[in-house]
């Protein structure tokens, strides 16, 4: 055979491959792969949460029409009161199988629309609000082994109906929402007697007329036990107890809103140094739209979004924020905590809002922040997805270190034809350049305890791993994570814990004993299920379900 003709067929060959769908890999690994898992899993994946049995629960709204994916054994939903389809035999919730890659169709019985979730202690998604008739109620799923298990919905589990509501998980292991859309309060799950809600003021100073600009706050549980509370521009510490506000925070330099239609993100960074007395909190925010931003989006005009982040000390005496620039201007992003302690900033525009068709110019590369590097250093863009993930996109990291991608739907219904942004039934996964083979030698692999192993509170525990490669003992340090629900660019729950190491050991054969002590109260870590990962110079190993008990 002649050697042009050769070349032309192995060319051939390699475009007939790489036009295959089940050629995943899309790009180089040099700052991070994306792959192509599903095409389409029939919905778009407006909520997303990981699960103790490496399932992702995901769903949109009831009321966005037949979606593509039918409900099994000939179910239907039959609704008066829905406005799409009063009876209606598709999904719109979904169990996605990691291992597998698979997927199964669930069903909710009433309307999801932007609602808020948590993980609880006992490992259950417990998941509240919505839409229409699913306002005020409480939905339980428990994962099982099975894979037959679906959504079990509690009438009036709530006091007050809840709409573009946060959820946290509380020391005591309740269930915290607050606010926000017309309802300026906050009530427990489970319901008390009383079933009691309780005024927050805050919400109401917060919220702007004609854009609100405070809808899902940013929630994260503080070390001494309160909640810090971030709405629009500016933040709160409250004794949820008393029902007291115990700080004030100043309003992030520039006065432009982060949160809901204006929306940006936020996450509380990694908690470390757990031993001591004067530990430390630090909250980032960044993204988000220029005030006025949704009301210009409606009339055509689309507004750069904010290129900064506001990072504060939230533990401080004299708490002040410290701001940064990002590489891309982004609103409507996602931040997700990493297991080496790094942020991934992922999803989102480049200009507009939050709401449908507001949305312009998408951002297709995610930005790494390292935050423990100085001011100017701390960012890193890594390398693009295909894909526009816009309004109505979702996140969630895997215990294998992937972190998975879904949704964008910024359309009233399913749309897929003739629109700027159809509608996105696709999900794919992003892999950090430290899942790399190249690392291979320095990642370690847990080998005790096992996965779903209890561990209690401040006690002195071993674990052990094998590392091939040289090992730097003094960065060799364990990490537990907690599940997070992710909505609207928001991570309710997220918290990752800095476990450091007390000792390591070797122990032969490429094997490690690492000696750590776990978190002493439950204001560090509330009681539940949690990934704990051991990193070794930057490098983590795959996760191993936990419960802090």
């Amino acid at each position: 055979m002649a050697i042009p003709t050769l070349i032309f067929l192995i060319l051939l060959l390699h475009l007939l491959f790489a036009s295959q769908p089940c050629h995943l890999i899309l790009t180089s690994a040099v700052d991070g792969r994306w792959q192509l898992l599903q095409t389409s899993i029939g919905i778009s994946a407006m909520h997303m949460q990981l699960l103790r049995n490496d399932g992702v629960v995901i769903f949109d709204r009831t009321d966005f029409g037949k979606s593509n994916l039918s409900l099994p054994n000939g179910k239907c939903r039959n609704d008066l009161s829905e406005g799409a389809l009063k009876v209606d035999c598709s999904a719109h919730s979904v169990e996605y199988d990691v291992s597998s890659n698979k997927f199964r169709a669930l069903m909710v019985q009433t309307n999801v629309w932007c609602s808020s979730g948590a993980i609880t202690p006992d490992g259950k998604l417990v998941q509240t609000g919505g839409f229409n008739d699913g306002e005020r109620r409480v939905r339980v799923f428990s994962p099982c082994s099975s894979r037959d298990c679906d959504w079990q919905e509690i009438p009036n589990g709530l006091a007050a109906r809840k709409w573009y509501a946060t959820n946290h998980i509380l020391p005591d292991g309740r269930l915290i929402i607050v606010g926000v859309r017309r309802q300026f309060n906050y009530e427990f799950s489970p319901k008390n007697i009383a079933a009691n809600t309780f005024n927050l003021p805050f919400l109401l100073e917060t919220n702007d007329k004609g854009e609100e600009n405070n809808l899902y706050p940013f929630v994260f549980l503080n070390v001494d036990g309160n909640l810090f509370i971030f709405a629009n521009n500016r933040a709160i510490l409250l004794d949820y107890v008393k029902n007291k506000v115990v700080k004030t925070y100043p309003t992030i330099p520039g006065g432009d809103p982060r949160s809901y239609p204006s929306t940006g993100s936020a996450v509380l960074l990694p908690l470390k140094n757990l031993k001591m007395a004067d530990l430390q909190a630090e909250v980032l925010v960044c993204g988000g739209a220029p005030k006025g931003s949704f009301a210009q989006a409606s009339r055509g005009n689309f507004i750069k979004a904010l290129k900064t982040c506001a990072r504060i000390t939230i533990t401080d005496p004299n708490p002040k924020w410290v701001m940064e620039t990002m590489p891309l201007a982004r609103v409507m992003d996602d931040m997700i905590l990493l297991p080496n302690g790094k942020v991934l900033l992922i999803n989102g525009a480049g200009s507009g809002s939050a709401g449908w068709e507001l949305g312009r110019n998408p951002v297709l590369s995610p930005v790494l922040y390292r935050p423990d590097r100085k001011i100017g250093s701390r960012f890193k863009t890594q390398i693009p997805t295909t894909i526009p993930r816009m309004y109505h996109s979702s996140a969630t990291l895997l215990r294998d270190g992937r972190v998975l991608v879904g949704g964008s739907n910024p359309h009233a219904f399913y749309n897929f034809t003739s629109v700027l942004f159809p509608t996105e039934l696709s999900l794919e996964a992003f892999s950090p350049t430290y899942l790399d083979s190249k690392f291979n030698d320095l990642r370690p692999k847990i080998i005790t305890p096992k996965s779903m192993s209890g561990i209690r509170y401040n006690k002195r525990t071993n674990i052990q791993v094998v590392i091939t490669g040289k090992v730097a003992e003094n960065l060799v340090s364990a990490t537990m994570l907690a599940p997070a629900f992710n909505t609207h660019s928001f991570f309710m729950n997220q918290r990752l814990l800095v476990l450091g190491n007390d000792k390591v050991t070797t122990c032969g054969n490429s094997a490690y004993n690492i000696e750590v002590t776990t978190p002493s109260t439950h204001n560090l870590a509330p009681p539940g299920f949690y990934l704990l990962f051991v990193v070794h110079q930057n490098i983590p190993s795959q996760g191993i379900w936990v419960k802090l008990r």
